[in-house]
C-alpha cells in the first residue's frame, strides 16, 4: 500500500505538533477546572434532591473533571477524522497525504484518551449513584454487581468499548475512502451517553433526547474541527486555505444547530422565569453567552482569516491567533456544559407525570382516530428535520440546474418531495406520535417509512441531481462534494451493499429479525432503539429500491430481469410476514404496552393482529408499483436500443445486416458444394 507523500509545505512538523499538543492539554485542563467549579455551586443541592450520602470529593469533583477531559478528547478525535475526510484532499491515488495521515493518527490517540476517561467514569458513576466513596465503588465485587443496574455506568462502558475499537481500526487506515466511516463511527461513540441522563427521563424526554443528540453532534464537529484546523495550520499543512474555508461552512451550520437545539433542550428543563432565579437557569444563560462569544469569533475568522488566506495561503497568522483563543473559549464552554449536566433542573419544571408521559415523554388524548392521526402532530427533531432539509437541498439543486439552462424532469421532483412528505408524516404527525404506543399504528408507520417513502425518494434521482448540480473539481483542482459522491458510489462498500442478494436480505430480513426474532419486544422502551428502527426502515428500503428502480447510477450493472426477480422474490416474503403476525398468539412487548396505562388499548393481541393485517394489505402495493415501473423501464430500454441500432444502420448503410446475410449465403454455398 502506498505511503503518504511528503508534504513539502509542512516545513516545521515537530514544533507545530508539540505546540498543538500543549494547546490541547491546556484546553482539557480548562474544561476540567470549569466543570469542577460549576459542580461546586450545586453539589450539595444535588445530593439532597437525590437523597444519597456524600460520596466524597474524589467523585463529586473528579467525575465532571474526567468527563470534561473525555469530551475534549472525543471532540479532537471527531475533528481529526473530519479534517482527513472532508477538509483536506488525499493524494490522487486515494492514499492520505501527510496532513490527513497525521489527522487520523491524532484521532486514534484522542480515541484512546476518550476510552480511558469513559472507563474511569464507570466506577465514578457507580460511586456517584450509590453514595459510596470511589475506593469502595471501584472494588471488583461491587463494580461487577452494580454495573448492569446503573444505566449511565453501562453507557460509559459501551462508550469505552466503542472508543477502543475506533482507536484500533483507525491505526490501520491509510486510504481516504475509509475516513468518512471513521468520522461516522467517532460520532457514534457519543450516542450511548447521549440517550441517558437528564434528557432520557421525565416529561418531553423524546424532544430532550433528540435535541441533545443534534446538539452534541454539532458541538463536537465545531469544536473538534476547530482543534484540527488549528493544529493543521500550526504545522504549516498543505491546503490550509481550503480546510479553513470548508470548516467555516461546517462551523456556521453547527452554530445554527447548536443554538436551536440548545434552546429547545433548555426549555424542556427550565421555564423562562427560572433563568434568572435558579442556578440551573443562570448556567443556561452562561452557556448562551458562551455560544454568542464563539459565534463572534467565528464571524471575525470569516472577516479576517479567510480573506487573508485567499490572498496568500501562507498567511496563517490571523487564523492561528483567533482559532487559539476560540479553542480555549470552547474548552470553557464544554466544561460549563458538563457542569450544567450535573446540576439538577428546577423541580417545578418536572411535575408528577402520568404513566404514559413517563414512558413516552408526552400524553395521548385518546385512541388513534383519523383526526388525531392526521392533525395531532408532534415534530420529530431527527427525522422531521431530515425530511425538510432533504427537500430544501433537493430544490436548491433543481434551481441550480434551471439557472444554468439545464432541464430536470418535474416528475422526479414531485416524487422526491412526496417521499420527504411521507417521511415527515410517518415520524411527526399523529402517526409518529401514536406509533410508540400502539402496534397497529407502528406497523402503519413502518410500512410508510420502509415501503413507500424509499420508493418515492429513489424515483427522485437525488444522486443524479447532485452529480449534475455540483461543480467538478477539474483535473488539477481540489476534490469536493461531487468527487466524494463518486468515490462513495464506486467504493467496495457500495458494491457490496448493492449486490442484489445483500440488498434484498437487508430489506426483507430486517422484518423477520426485528419482529419474529424477538428484538422488537425487548427494545420497546429504548428511545435510541426507536431511532435506529426508523433509520433502518428508511435506509434499507432506499437501498433496495435504489438497486431495483435504477434511476440513479449504481456501482453494479443489474439486468432488468434480475431486478424483476428481486421484486417477485420479495413479494411472498412480505405476504408471509403479514400472515405470521396475524397468526401469532403472544403479544410482542406486552409488558411495555401495559405500562403505558392506556385503558383504550386493552386488546393488545387484537391490535397486533390488526398491525399484521396492515403489513399484509399495504406491503404489496409499493412492490407492484415498482414492478410496473420496471416493465415501463424495460420497454423504454428496448425502444432506445432499437433506435440506437437504426441510427447505427443509417450511418454504415446496414453493414451489420449485410454481414449477417453474407454469412448465411456462405453457409448455403458450402452446403451446396458438400452435396447437402
Amino acid at each position: 500500500m502506498a505511503a503518504p507523500e511528503v508534504d513539502r509545505t509542512d516545513t516545521s512538523p515537530s514544533p507545530g505538533s508539540t505546540s498543538s499538543t500543549s494547546v490541547f492539554v491546556t484546553a482539557g485542563a480548562i474544561a476540567a477546572i470549569v466543570a469542577a467549579l460549576v459542580v461546586s455551586l450545586s453539589a450539595s443541592d444535588a445530593l439532597v434532591l437525590l437523597g444519597i450520602p456524600d460520596p466524597g470529593p474524589a467523585t463529586i469533583y473528579g467525575l465532571p473533571a474526567v468527563r470534561a477531559v473525555g469530551e475534549i478528547a472525543a471532540s479532537i478525535a471527531i475533528g481529526s477524522f473530519l479534517l482527513a475526510a472532508f477538509l483536506v484532499p488525499p493524494q490522487k491515488s486515494g492514499v492520505l497525504d501527510v496532513g490527513g495521515y497525521r489527522a487520523v493518527r491524532t484521532g486514534s490517540v484522542a480515541s484512546i484518551v476518550w476510552a480511558a476517561c469513559a472507563l474511569v467514569l464507570v466506577p465514578l458513576t457507580l460511586s456517584d449513584t450509590s453514595g459510596q466513596p470511589f475506593t469502595v465503588a471501584i472494588q471488583p465485587s461491587n463494580l461487577w454487581v452494580a454495573l448492569d443496574q446503573v444505566e449511565i455506568a453501562s453507557a460509559w462502558r459501551w462508550t469505552a468499548i466503542l472508543a477502543v475499537v475506533l482507536a484500533i481500526v483507525s491505526r490501520a487506515v491509510l486510504r481516504w475512502s475509509w475516513t468518512p466511516l471513521l468520522l461516522v463511527f467517532a460520532l457514534g461513540t457519543l450516542m450511548p451517553i447521549a440517550v441517558t441522563g437528564h434528557s432520557s427521563s421525565g416529561g418531553s424526554h423524546d424532544i430532550a433526547t433528540n435535541s441533545l443528540i443534534l446538539h452534541l453532534i454539532a458541538a463536537t464537529l465545531w469544536a473538534g474541527g476547530l482543534f484540527a484546523v488549528l493544529s493543521h495550520a500550526r504545522r504549516h499543512g498543505a491546503h490550509t486555505d481550503v480546510a479553513t474555508r470548508r470548516f467555516s461552512t461546517v462551523a456556521t451550520a453547527a452554530f445554527v444547530v447548536m443554538g436551536v437545539s440548545g434552546v429547545i433542550n433548555a426549555l424542556v428543563r427550565v421555564s423562562v422565569s427560572d433563568l434568572f432565579t435558579t442556578t440551573y437557569g443562570r448556567l443556561v444563560l452562561g452557556k448562551i453567552l458562551a455560544l454568542v462569544i464563539l459565534g463572534f469569533f467565528g464571524w471575525i475568522q470569516r472577516r479576517r482569516s479567510l480573506p487573508a488566506l485567499a490572498a496568500d495561503p501562507e498567511s496563517r497568522g490571523a487564523l492561528v491567533r483567533f482559532a487559539g483563543g476560540e479553542v480555549l473559549i470552547f474548552a470553557a464552554t464544554i466544561g460549563l456544559a458538563v457542569g450544567l449536566g450535573r446540576t439538577p433542573p428546577p423541580s417545578d419544571v418536572d411535575p408528577n407525570l402520568s404513566l404514559t408521559q413517563a414512558a413516552l415523554g408526552y400524553d395521548l388524548d385518546g385512541p388513534p382516530t383519523f383526526a388525531r392521526l392526521a392533525f395531532d402532530w408532534r415534530f420529530d427533531l431527527i427525522f422531521g428535520t431530515a425530511s425538510i432539509v432533504l427537500a430544501v437541498v433537493y430544490l436548491l439543486g433543481v434551481r441550480r440546474l434551471r439557472k444554468r439552462g439545464d432541464a430536470w424532469p418535474m416528475g422526479r421532483t414531485i416524487a422526491f418531495l412526496l417521499g420527504c412528505a411521507t417521511m415527515l408524516i410517518g415520524t411527526s404527525s399523529g402517526v409518529g406520535k401514536y406509533s410508540p404506543a400502539t402496534f397497529s399504528v407502528h406497523m402503519g408507520a413502518h410500512m410508510a417509512l420502509s415501503m413507500l417513502a424509499p420508493v418515492l425518494l429513489a424515483l427522485g434521482g437525488a444522486l443524479t441531481l447532485a452529480l449534475r448540480a455540483l461543480p467538478a473539481a477539474g483535473k488539477d483542482g481540489v476534490p469536493g462534494p461531487r468527487e466524494w459522491l463518486l468515490q462513495a458510489l464506486h467504493s467496495p462498500v457500495s458494491r457490496f451493499l448493492t449486490h442484489p442478494i445483500v440488498a434484498a436480505v437487508l430489506f426483507v430480513g430486517g422484518f423477520y429479525a426485528l419482529y419474529i426474532g424477538g428484538i422488537f419486544g425487548a427494545i420497546l422502551d429504548n428511545h435510541a432503539a426507536h431511532l435506529l428502527m426508523n433509520a433502518h426502515f428508511i435506509l434499507s428500503g432506499y437501498l433496495f429500491y435504489w438497486v431495483v428502480i435504477g434511476v440513479d447510477p449504481s456501482p453494479r450493472h443489474i439486468e432488468p430481469i434480475t431486478k424483476l426477480a428481486m421484486v417477485f422474490g420479495s413479494l411472498p416474503f412480505h405476504a408471509f410476514f403479514g400472515v405470521a403476525l396475524m397468526s401469532m398468539n403472544t403479544v410482542m412487548g406486552g409488558w411495555y404496552y401495559r405500562t403505558l396505562g392506556l385503558d383504550w388499548n386493552g386488546d393488545l393481541l387484537g391490535d397486533q393482529k390488526l398491525g399484521g393485517g396492515i403489513a399484509w394489505a399495504t406491503g404489496e402495493i409499493p412492490l407492484v408499483l415498482v414492478m410496473l415501473a420496471l416493465l415501463i423501464q424495460w420497454s423504454r430500454s428496448d425502444d432506445r436500443n432499437a433506435k440506437r441500432s437504426d441510427r447505427a444502420a443509417d450511418r454504415d448503410h446496414d453493414a451489420d445486416l449485410a454481414a449477417h446475410n453474407a454469412m448465411f449465403a456462405e453457409l448455403a454455398r458450402r452446403d451446396r458444394e458438400a452435396g447437402l
